[in-house]
C-alpha cells in the first residue's frame, strides 16, 4: 500500500525494468481510479513514474475511505499484475456546514427538565474522523435555561414559561479540529400550554355599598375587580363564583357575575345587625374549559351607614329631686341618648319649653339655669321635656319627660299679714282678756314652716302676754286710759337656722270708730277660677258692735264678708276680660263709715289649646325639588299669653325626607325625594305650647310627590346569553328582552332598538321588535363566519330629555360537527434521554378543529407500552416504564385524535422517538487470573514489570462510554499504561510483602461520570535473593564425659531463611570439616555425639563452623561458630535469680528516681559476675549493676495501674549462662486534695428568706478513685445566719433578717475521709428593701413540682398583665412541704410568694393585689396559657406562709438548679483530664475555658 501525502504529484517510482519490456497502467477493482493516474514510461527505460494526471480528492473517494486502486503489468512472458492501493490522506481542506442557517422550532414550556430541547447538525466532508470530528458551542444568546452540548444538543435545564419568555434566540458554532467552522442561528419559540391557573390583579379588594342598598358597590379600590388566564398565550374564558362569605348568613346577600366578575348586592343590609361595619366575600375565578383551575381572591365590603335610626334616650322619662334655690349650673342628673348609626348620636340637645329654669348641655348633663326660679314655695315641681334632635336629615327627634320635684329649704322668713296692728280698747277691761290675734305666715315645710311668737319690745311694764303658738295677745292686767303702747312681735320659724320677722301692735285705749287699717290693698287670681275664692283678707279696726263691710263697685264680680274676707262672684277670663279691677270697699257702724281700695290682678293660665288655620293641608311637589326648598308653612295660634301661647313645632311621619322650623312652622325638604319609592307623605305636624302643663294641636299635612323623567329604563341583567344553531330559520325569536322604567306616564314608556352588533354585518343578523322587545333573528347564521355576536341593545323612554337604559345580547353560535381535528404536524420527531423518569411529560400534541368547542371534547389513541398520552395531547412515559438506549434506541409510533367521543372525526400522526444517550452503564471489568504474579525484583520507571493488560467495557455511547483506567491514589510501585497494561514501577521484595492488593479504578467521560473499581491481588513469586541466618552467631555447649554416649543429642542448630520454596530449604554441614566426635544432621541441624568420648581425658574444647546453605539457584549460605567444651570432672551451676518472680509497689506521683526494688541473681561461684539488663518498659524504669530498679518517670494509678518487668541476668563466664525473672511493680494511690468546681461564688437573697431557703449549690471533686462521693461539706467557720448541707453542698438561709441591706462572705470546705480539704467562698448580697409587707401570695390549682418547672415563664406572665417587673420568692404546697416531697394530688393547691418592683422601688402588696383583681381575667387568661385551661387562682393571705421547710427559690438557685446536670458533665470530663493531665496548672481553664469567678443569677 502507498500513502500519497500529497494533492498532485510524483506517486510511485518502479526500478529494475528489463530493457525492452512494456509497463503499463492497467485497472484494479475500480476502472475509474486509472482516470486520477497517468504513468511516464518508454519502452527501452529501466524506471517508471506514476504519476497524478489530476489533483486527488480524498472526499472524491470516499466510497473507497481515500483509497485509489490501480496495478501496473509487464509484458513478460507471464504477465501477472501487480496490483497498487494508494491511500489518499484527508486534508482538512472542509469546513463544516450547518443543514440550514436558521432553525426554527417550536418547544411546548411543560417539557421536562433534562429533555433534549432541539438538535442541530452539521456535516463536514472531510473524511478522516479527525479531519470531521466536530464540536458544537454557543456564539451568543447563551441562557440559564439551556444547556447546549458538544455534541450539538439543547437540553432543556429549567422550566420554561410562555409568560416569562416567549423566544429565545442562540447563535452556535460547529467547529472541527482543524478549526474550521460554520455558524447557525436557533430560533425557538416558546409554546404556551394551559399549565397556568387563573390569576386576579390583586389578592385583597375593599369594596363599599350604602347598608339598606341593593346593586352595584359605590367603589371598588384598587380597581374593579378581573381575572384572566395565567397562560396568556392562551387566555381562556374565565368563570366567576362566590365561594364563602364572612359572616356566612351573608353569603345569599351576594351575587356575581359569572362572566364579568361584577359582584352586586341582592339583599339589603342594615349595618346595624353587623357584629361590625365589614363583611368578607371569597371568590373564585375558574377557567371555563377545566373548572379544576381557578383562582381566588377576598373582597372586604364596608358596609356603609344611613342615618336610619332615630335617637333614643335611655329611659322615657325620669322623675328627679333637688334643693330649691339650687346654685346656678349645678348638675341635675344626666339625659343618656344613643344612636344605633355610625358615630352614635351626632346633633342637639335641647329643653321643652325654654322658660323652665333648666338647660341641657352637649354632654347630656341637664343643669339649673336660673337658681331663683327654684322655688319650691311658687312651685312644687316642675314638668318639662329633654329633646335630642339629630343633625343630619332627616333630623329625627327623640324626647323624654322629666317631672323635677323641689324640696324645702329655709328660705322664707315668716310673714305677718299684716305689718301694723291697731287695737282700741274701750269699756270694762278685764285681765285675760283677748286683744288681738297676730298672724305670719310661712311657706316653707314642716320645721321650716312652724312659727312661734314673742313680745320682744314695748311690753315693759307687763301690760300684755302673747301665745307663743297662736298669737294672740291678751290683756295681763287692766292699762290707764287714754295711753298708747306700741308692742313689737317677733315671727321665729323652726329652721336650723331660723328666719324671723317682726310686726307692730298698737293698743290704744279709748276711740270705737270703724276704719280699715290701710288705704290700698293688693290681690291676685288665677283666671278660669271658680266663684269664691278668697282674694285676700282686708284688715281693720272696730271696737263695739260688727262693723258693715260693702264692695262699691264691681259688685257683680267681687264680694267682702264682715270679717273682711275679700273673694270672688265669678269665674274671671283673663283672654277676654280686663286684667286688672280696682275695687272700693267701705265700712261703718251705721254712723261712721271708712273707705278703702281693693286693686285686684287677674293671672294667666295654660289654658287654651294652640289652634290650627286648617286641620288638613294638602300640597304637590315635584320629586327633584332641592332639599332645603320650602313646602308650605302650617301656622297655629294660642290665645294665652306668655310662654302659655308659645308655639313649638314637630313633625311625625316624614320618614326622614322633610323638617319642620320649630318655631315658624315651615315644613321643607330634608332629603332627596324619590316618587318611584313615595308617590306621597302624610305628615302630621304638633304645635305645642311651652306652658305648664304643655297642650298641643296637630294637623295633617299631605304631600304629593310629582314625577319627573328621573329614571332610566332598566334591564335585569346587563348581559343576556343565549344559544342558536347555525341552521335557526330566520325568524326565530331568541330572546325577549323586558325593561322597566318605574317613571309615570310618557316617562315610563319603553321602546327598544339595537344600537351595535359585532360581528357587524352587509344585512344586520338580528332585529328587536320596538315595543314588545323580542329579538329575533334576521339572518341565517354561519358558525364559521362568527362563532359570537355581541348585540348592543338599549330602552328609551318617552320623557324629555328620553334617557335610555343599555344591555347587551350575547349570542352563541351553536357549531355542528363538520370539521375533523387537525395536527400542528404529521411527523414529530423527538430525542429523549433514557433517564427520562417514569410518568415524565415528553411532547404535547397540539390539535385544533375548527368546530365549536375545538378539541376539547376530544381524545388521543396511541397503542404502546411504553408510551400513553392524556386526553389534552401530553404524550409522556407510562409509569413504571424506564427507556433504556441499549436496548432499543428509536421508537415510531401513530397517533389518532378523535374530536367527539362517538362518532368523532379522526387525525393521524407519527411520532418518531429517538433515545439519546444517557450515561447510565458504568465501565465493567472483564475477567483476569486471580491472583496475578510478579517476580520480586528491583524495578522502576526505566525498567518496568509488565504485570497485565486489564481490559473494561462500556455499553454506552460516545463520551459516556469512553473509559479511562487509573489508580485511585498514587502508587510509587505501580503504574497504568494507557492501554491499560498494570506496570511495576518500584522494588519489589516478596520478603517484605508477599502480595498486594491493587485497586482499579475505570471511569468514563459522561456526565454524570460513573465509575467502577476492582481489586487485583498480585503475587510477589520469590526469588533466592535472602541467605540463611542462624539463630546465633555462637553456639556453647558443655559436656560431662563421663556421662556422655555416642548418639547423645548435644545441642540443635536453628537457621532460617527469608525465601519460600526451595529458596528457603536449609542443609546444614561444617565448612571446614567435622570432627570425630560430633555430627550433624543435614536436614535438622541436630549436633549429636558420633562417640562416647571414652578417650577423653581432659578438659578439651571443639570448636567448628556450622553452614547453612539453602537451595535455591544460585545458592546462598551463612555460617555460626560451634564451641562445645567436654568437662572431664564436673559441671558447674549457671547463673540463677533467688526468685523466679518479684513483686514491688510504686506511690504515684513519685518522683523521678525513686527506688521500686531490687533483685539478685547468683553466678554459681565466686570467680564470676553478674550483669543485669531490663528487657521489657526500659523507658519507664532502668537496672543497675547490683540489680536495683529505679522508675526514671512519674507515673499515675488513674493511668496504668501495673507494668510487668522482664530482668536478664548474664554471667561473665565462657560460655556466659543467663537466667530472666518476672518483676510487678503496682502503681498505688496516693490521697490527693479535693477540687472545687468553681473557686467562688455569688449569690442574691432577700431578707426575708426562710429557713432553709437554698443560697447555692456548690460542688467539689475529689479525684482519687472512690472518694468522690464520700466528700463532707461543712462551714470553715460557724454562722448564725448560713448553713450547708454535709452531703450535697447546698448552702442555704438559718436567718438574714440581720443582714438586710449587707454582703457576707461564707467560707465552705470540702473534706475527703483522708483529712485533706479545699475551700470556696460565696458572697451573699442580702436585699433588705423588702419585707412581708411587700409579699403578695397567690394560689394555683397546680402541683407545686409543675410550678417550679415554669417559674419562669410564670414572672414573664404575671409582669406582663401588672406592668411591674416581678420576682418569685417561694413556691409551697398546702402542707407546707418543699417540691422534693410533692406529688400529684387530687386537688393540689401550690402557693407562690412574689414581690413587684418598678426599677429599684419595690410595690407595696397592697397595690399589687389591686393590680391583681382590677386584672383578673387578664391574669387567669395569662395563666390558662402557661397551665392550660381549667387553671384556678386567687389572691391569698400571707398568713399562710410557714416559717417550716418552704421551697423558697432565690435568685442564685435558679441558675443553679438550671446548670446543675451540664456541671456534672463538666466535672467528669475535667476528673478524667486531670488524671491524664495533673502536671498542668489549671486544667480547667484550658480544658473547657470555664471562668473561676461565677455568679448565680435568677
Amino acid at each position: 500500500m502507498h500513502v500519497c501525502l500529497k494533492c498532485t504529484g510524483d506517486i510511485e517510482l518502479v526500478t529494475g525494468i528489463t530493457a525492452g519490456s512494456r509497463v503499463s497502467l492497467v485497472p484494479y477493482l475500480l476502472s475509474a481510479h486509472l482516470d486520477f493516474l497517468e504513468l511516464s514510461f518508454e519502452v527501452g527505460q529501466i524506471n517508471a513514474t506514476v504519476r497524478t494526471k489530476k489533483k486527488l480528492d480524498a472526499e472524491v473517494l470516499s466510497d473507497t475511505a481515500g483509497h485509489l486502486y490501480y496495478g501496473l503489468i509487464c509484458d513478460d512472458i507471464v504477465q501477472f499484475p501487480n496490483t497498487r492501493t494508494l491511500h489518499v490522506n484527508d486534508l482538512n481542506d472542509n469546513a463544516p456546514a450547518f443543514t440550514k442557517k436558521l432553525y426554527n422550532t417550536t418547544i411546548s414550556e411543560i417539557l421536562s427538565v433534562n429533555s433534549q430541547a432541539f438538535r442541530v447538525e452539521a456535516t463536514d466532508m472531510d473524511i478522516s474522523n479527525d479531519n470531521k470530528r466536530l464540536s458544537y458551542s454557543i456564539l451568543s444568546g447563551a441562557s440559564e435555561d439551556f444547556t447546549f452540548t458538544e455534541s450539538g444538543t439543547f437540553i432543556l435545564k429549567r422550566r420554561l414559561n410562555y409568560n416569562s419568555q416567549k423566544q429565545y434566540t442562540f447563535t452556535v458554532k460547529a467547529q472541527d479540529e482543524g478549526g474550521l467552522f460554520d455558524n447557525a442561528t436557533v430560533l425557538f419559540n416558546i409554546e404556551d400550554t394551559d399549565n397556568l391557573n387563573p390569576y386576579f390583579n390583586h389578592n385583597l379588594y375593599q369594596a363599599s355599598i350604602l347598608e339598606n342598598q341593593i346593586g352595584l358597590f359605590h367603589s371598588i379600590t384598587p380597581e374593579a375587580i378581573w381575572a384572566r388566564d395565567g397562560d396568556t398565550g392562551i387566555n381562556a374564558t374565565i368563570v366567576y363564583g362566590i365561594t364563602e362569605a364572612s359572616p356566612p348568613k351573608y353569603a345569599d346577600h351576594f351575587t356575581i357575575d359569572s362572566s364579568s366578575g361584577v359582584v352586586s348586592l341582592r339583599t339589603a343590609i342594615d349595618r346595624e345587625e353587623l357584629d361590625g361595619t365589614m363583611i368578607t366575600v371569597s371568590l373564585k375565578a375558574a377557567q371555563g374549559d377545566d373548572p379544576s383551575k381557578t383562582a381566588s381572591t377576598v373582597v372586604i365590603v364596608a358596609i356603609k351607614d344611613v342615618n336610619d335610626n332615630a335617637p333614643v334616650f335611655d329611659q322615657p322619662g325620669i322623675y328627679v329631686t333637688i334643693l330649691e334655690n339650687s346654685p346656678l349650673d349645678v348638675v341635675v342628673f344626666m339625659a343618656t341618648v344613643t344612636d344605633a348609626d355610625q358615630g352614635g348620636f351626632l346633633g342637639n340637645l335641647s329643653i321643652i319649653p325654654e322658660s323652665v329654669p333648666f338647660y341641657v348641655s352637649s354632654d347630656g348633663s341637664v343643669r339649673v339655669k336660673d337658681s331663683t326660679a327654684l322655688d319650691r314655695e311658687s312651685h312644687k315641681s316642675i314638668a318639662f321635656q329633654v329633646t335630642a334632635i339629630e343633625t343630619d336629615p332627616p333630623n329625627r327627634v327623640a324626647r323624654m319627660d322629666v317631672n323635677v320635684t323641689l324640696l324645702d329649704q329655709n328660705d322664707n322668713s315668716p310673714n305677718f299679714t299684716k305689718s301694723l296692728y291697731i287695737v282700741r280698747v274701750i269699756g270694762e277691761q278685764t285681765e285675760g282678756m283677748p286683744l288681738v290675734h297676730v298672724k305670719a305666715e310661712d311657706p316653707d315645710e314642716g320645721q321650716n314652716g312652724e312659727i312661734t311668737y314673742s313680745l320682744d319690745f314695748g311690753n315693759k311694764d307687763g301690760y300684755f302676754s302673747i301665745n307663743s303658738n297662736s298669737g294672740e295677745i291678751t290683756l295681763k292686767k287692766p292699762i290707764p286710759l287714754m295711753e298708747e303702747f306700741s308692742l313689737f312681735v317677733t315671727a321665729r320659724d323652726g329652721g336650723v337656722v331660723s328666719r324671723s320677722s317682726f310686726a307692730q301692735v298698737n293698743i290704744f285705749a279709748g276711740d270705737s270708730k270703724p276704719q280699715f287699717t290701710q288705704k290700698t290693698y293688693s290681690g291676685t287670681i288665677e283666671e278660669e277660677q271658680d266663684p269664691g275664692v278668697e282674694i285676700l283678707k282686708v284688715t281693720f279696726l272696730s271696737l263695739g258692735l260688727a262693723p258693715i263691710l260693702q264692695v262699691v263697685n264691681e259688685t257683680d264680680k267681687f264680694a267682702i264678708s264682715s270679717d273682711g274676707i275679700f273673694t270672688s262672684t265669678m269665674t274671671l277670663d283673663y283672654d277676654e276680660a280686663p286684667h286688672n279691677y280696682f275695687v272700693n270697699i267701705s265700712i261703718s257702724d251705721s254712723v261712721n263709715i271708712n273707705h278703702a281700695v281693693v286693686e285686684v290682678q287677674v293671672t294667666d293660665i295654660n289654658d287654651n289649646n294652640p289652634e290650627f288655620v286648617s286641620s288638613s293641608i294638602t300640597k304637590s311637589v315635584q320629586e327633584d325639588i332641592d332639599v332645603g326648598d320650602n313646602v308650605t308653612a302650617v301656622p297655629a295660634t294660642d290665645k294665652d299669653h306668655g310662654f302659655n301661647g308659645n308655639i313649638r313645632y314637630s313633625l311625625e311621619g316624614d320618614k326622614g325626607k322633610f323638617s319642620i322650623d320649630p318655631k315658624s312652622g315651615m315644613v321643607r325638604v330634608a332629603a332627596q325625594l324619590d316618587r318611584e319609592s313615595n308617590p306621597e307623605f302624610s305628615l302630621l305636624v304638633v304645635a305645642e305650647d311651652q306652658g305648664q302643663p304643655a297642650k298641643s294641636a296637630s294637623a295633617t299635612l299631605l304631600v304629593q310627590v310629582a314625577d319627573i323623567n328621573d329614571n332610566a329604563p332598566e334591564f335585569p341583567k346587563m348581559e343576556f346569553h343565549v344559544d342558536v344553531s347555525e341552521n335557526a330559520s330566520v325568524g326565530t325569536t331568541l330572546l325577549t328582552l323586558s325593561a322597566v322604567d318605574p317613571d309615570m306616564g310618557p316617562n315610563g314608556t319603553v321602546t327598544y332598538s339595537i344600537v351595535l352588533q359585532i360581528p357587524s354585518s352587509p344585512l344586520a343578523a338580528f332585529e328587536l321588535d320596538s315595543s314588545t322587545g323580542s329579538l329575533r333573528l334576521a339572518q341565517t347564521l354561519d358558525y364559521s363566519v362568527a362563532k359570537m355576536y355581541r348585540v348592543m341593545v338599549e330602552a328609551a323612554d318617552g320623557g324629555t330629555p328620553a334617557l335610555i337604559g343599555n344591555s347587551t345580547v350575547v349570542i352563541r353560535v351553536v357549531d355542528m360537527n363538520n370539521n375533523p381535528p387537525k395536527f400542528s404536524h404529521d411527523h414529530y420527531n423527538v430525542a429523549v434521554l433514557e433517564n427520562l423518569p417514569s410518568g415524565a411529560p415528553i411532547l404535547n400534541l397540539d390539535v385544533t378543529d375548527k368546530d365549536e368547542d375545538g378539541f376539547s371534547n376530544g381524545h388521543f389513541i396511541l397503542t404502546s407500552d411504553t408510551f400513553d398520552i392524556d386526553k389534552k395531547g401530553m404524550v409522556f412515559l407510562r409509569n413504571n416504564v424506564t427507556l433504556d438506549r441499549e436496548t432499543h434506541n428509536m421508537y415510531l409510533l401513530q397517533v389518532i385524535a378523535v374530536d367527539q367521543p362517538t362518532s368523532g372525526l379522526r387525525a393521524t400522526a407519527e411520532l418518531n422517538f429517538t433515545v439519546l444517550d444517557y450515561n447510565d452503564n458504568s465501565p465493567q471489568f472483564q475477567a483476569f487470573p486471580d491472583p496475578l504474579q510478579v517476580p520480586e525484583g528491583q524495578y522502576s520507571d526505566a525498567t518496568p514489570g509488565e504485570v497485565h493488560t486489564i481490559r473494561v467495557t462500556d455499553d454506552d455511547a460516545g463520551l459516556n462510554g469512553k473509559v479511562t483506567l487509573s489508580l485511585p491514589s498514587p502508587n510509587p510501585l505501580f503504574t497504568l499504561r494507557e492501554d491499560g497494561t498494570l506496570l511495576v514501577v518500584g522494588p519489589l521484595d516478596r520478603e517484605s510483602k508477599d502480595s498486594y492488593d491493587i485497586v482499579i479504578l475505570a471511569f468514563d467521560n459522561g456526565t454524570p461520570q460513573r465509575e467502577n473499581f476492582t481489586t487485583i491481588r498480585l503475587r510477589v513469586a520469590d526469588v533466592n535473593d535472602n541467605v540463611p541466618e542462624f539463630g546465633a552467631k555462637m553456639y556453647r555447649k558443655s559436656i560431662l564425659v563421663k556421662d556422655a554416649k555416642e548418639g547423645d543429642l548435644v545441642l540443635s542448630l536453628l537457621a532460617t531463611d527469608n525465601d519460600a520454596g526451595k529458596n528457603s530449604l536449609i542443609t546444614y554441614s561444617f565448612s571446614a570439616g567435622g570432627h570425630p566426635y560430633l555430627s550433624i544432621n543435614s536436614e535438622t541441624g541436630a549436633l549429636t555425639l558420633a562417640s562416647d568420648l571414652a578417650n577423653v581425658t581432659k578438659d578439651t574444647t571443639i570448636t567448628l563452623t556450622a553452614m547453612a546453605q539453602d537451595q535455591g539457584q544460585p545458592p546462598l549460605n551463612s555460617t555460626a561458630s560451634v564451641n562445645i567444651n567436654l568437662r572431664t570432672t564436673s559441671l558447674v551451676e549457671g547463673v540463677r535469680f533467688d526468685s523466679s518472680s518479684y513483686n514491688f509497689t510504686l506511690i504515684e506521683n513519685h518522683p523521678e528516681g525513686t527506688a521500686v526494688g531490687v533483685v539478685t541473681a547468683y553466678p554459681g561461684n565466686d570467680h564470676h559476675t553478674v550483669m543485669y539488663t531490663l528487657v521489657t518498659h526500659t523507658n519507664m524504669f532502668s537496672i543497675n549493676a547490683h540489680g536495683a530498679i529505679v522508675a526514671i518517670k512519674a507515673m499515675d494509678k488513674e493511668s496504668q495501674e501495673w507494668y510487668i518487668l522482664e530482668v536478664e541476668a548474664v554471667d561473665t563466664r565462657v560460655p556466659p549462662t543467663s537466667a530472666t525473672t518476672m518483676v510487678s511493680v503496682q502503681v498505688v494511690d496516693v490521697n490527693e486534695d479535693p477540687l472545687f468546681v468553681i473557686e467562688s461564688y455569688t449569690a442574691k437573697i432577700f431578707s426575708i428568706a426562710s429557713y432553709k431557703s437554698p443560697v447555692a449549690y456548690v460542688k467539689a471533686t475529689d479525684p482519687d478513685t472512690g472518694d468522690q462521693g464520700k466528700l463532707l461539706y461543712s462551714l470553715s467557720a460557724a454562722s448564725p445566719y448560713f448553713d450547708v448541707d454535709s452531703s450535697s453542698g447546698l448552702l442555704y438561709v438559718v436567718s438574714a433578717e440581720a443582714l438586710a441591706g449587707q454582703s457576707a462572705v461564707v467560707e465552705v470546705r470540702a473534706t475527703d475521709p483522708g483529712g485533706l480539704h479545699a475551700t470556696t467562698t460565696v458572697k451573699v448580697e442580702v436585699q433588705g428593701s423588702v419585707s412581708s409587707s411587700h409579699v403578695v401570695v397567690i394560689s394555683l390549682n397546680q402541683p407545686a413540682n409543675v410550678v417550679e418547672n415554669k417559674i419562669s415563664e410564670l414572672t414573664s406572665s404575671l409582669g406582663r398583665v401588672i406592668g411591674w417587673t416581678v420576682d418569685v420568692i417561694g413556691v409551697s404546697n398546702t402542707n407546707g412541704e418543699t417540691s422534693i416531697s410533692r406529688t400529684f394530688r387530687l386537688e393540689p393547691k401550690t402557693y407562690v410568694s412574689f414581690i413587684a418592683m418598678d426599677g429599684v422601688a419595690v410595690i407595696s402588696s397592697e397595690d399589687v393585689k389591686k393590680k391583681l383583681l382590677s386584672e383578673s381575667d387578664a391574669v387567669k387568661a395569662e395563666l390558662e396559657m402557661l397551665f392550660g385551661k381549667g387553671l384556678e387562682y386567687a389572691v391569698e393571705d400571707e398568713a399562710y406562709v410557714q416559717t417550716s421547710d418552704v421551697a423558697v427559690i432565690t435568685l442564685s438557685v435558679l441558675l443553679a438548679l438550671s446548670m446543675l446536670v451540664l456541671m456534672l458533665i463538666v466535672v467528669l470530663s475535667i476528673v478524667k483530664l486531670r488524671r491524664m493531665k495533673k502536671h498542668l496548672e489549671d486544667p480547667y481553664r484550658e480544658g473547657f475555658e470555664i471562668d473561676k469567678h461565677s455568679e448565680g443569677f435568677a
